[in-house]
């Protein structure tokens, strides 16, 4: 549901491919093969976390532009995603202007 929900929050009309990962583990294999040029990361997700997922991509050297979505809003977790190397950090649930707003901020669209 959460998944679909970032998806329905993309902007309209913007040309991606979208892989759905339903844990972190399958995650970090789709972003080894090559589907992870820009990755929607939860922080709560079965087999790896968010925070390994980050600390796999960074250890791994991809090149991974990371946003993180999650409804852990504490200052912690957000300082320690942004020291792990994701470009910016969203709450849950996910506001499609927002998004938007994150994007364009970073040129991504």
């Amino acid at each position: 549901m959460a998944r679909k929900q970032v998806t329905r929050s993309l902007p309209d009309g913007w040309d991606v491919e979208v892989t759905y990962a339903a844990n972190g583990l399958e995650g970090i294999e789709a972003i080894r093969a090559g589907k992870g040029e820009m990755v929607f990361l939860d922080l709560t997700m079965p087999e790896m976390d968010g925070y390994e997922v980050l600390e796999a991509i960074r250890a791994e050297r991809h090149k991974s532009i990371v946003i993180v979505i999650s409804g852990d809003i504490q200052p912690e977790a957000r300082d320690r995603v942004l020291a792990l190397g994701a470009l910016e950090f969203i709450k849950k649930p996910i506001n499609k202007d927002k998004l938007a707003e994150v994007l364009h901020q970073y040129g991504l669209m």
